[in-house]
């Protein structure tokens, strides 16, 4: 006896990976999820490779994984593939605090965030 499956919320042509616990903050994630979104999938990973922004090295890593679960998991074909979402949510934040003048306590935020990429099989080209 196992578990029950659940039934698979998102289209046929689609595939999904999510990445939670991004060591950053959910801002500084959301201007590279910005510049991905609705990019052909190969484009996507190009713009990725090339941007400056450290947190792109992690989208980088999640797209990729979102490919593969298209190509593996659904049997859709790698070439068609657009990034249909990519978005961003807030998880827990870190806090610390560092010794200041006076025995004060300067605050310190350490943001985490969840990333989440959709990918799906573009019709038209067809």
């Amino acid at each position: 006896m196992g578990k029950a499956s659940r039934k698979r919320h998102l289209p046929d042509n689609s595939a999904m990976a999510l990445d939670r616990s991004v060591r950053s903050s959910a801002q500084k994630l959301n201007l590279v999820a910005e510049s991905i979104r609705g990019m052909d999938a190969s484009k996507a990973l190009i713009q990725l490779q090339f941007s400056k922004k450290r947190i792109a090295a992690d989208v980088k890593k999640v797209l990729q994984s979102a490919i593969a679960n298209a190509e593996n998991n659904h049997n859709l074909d790698i070439d068609k593939l657009i990034v249909s979402e990519a978005y961003v949510g807030k998880a827990l934040v870190m806090k610390r605090f560092r010794p200041r003048a006076r025995g004060r306590g300067g605050k310190i935020l350490k943001p985490i965030s969840n990333l989440t990429v959709i990918v799906r099989e573009n019709q038209e080209e067809a």
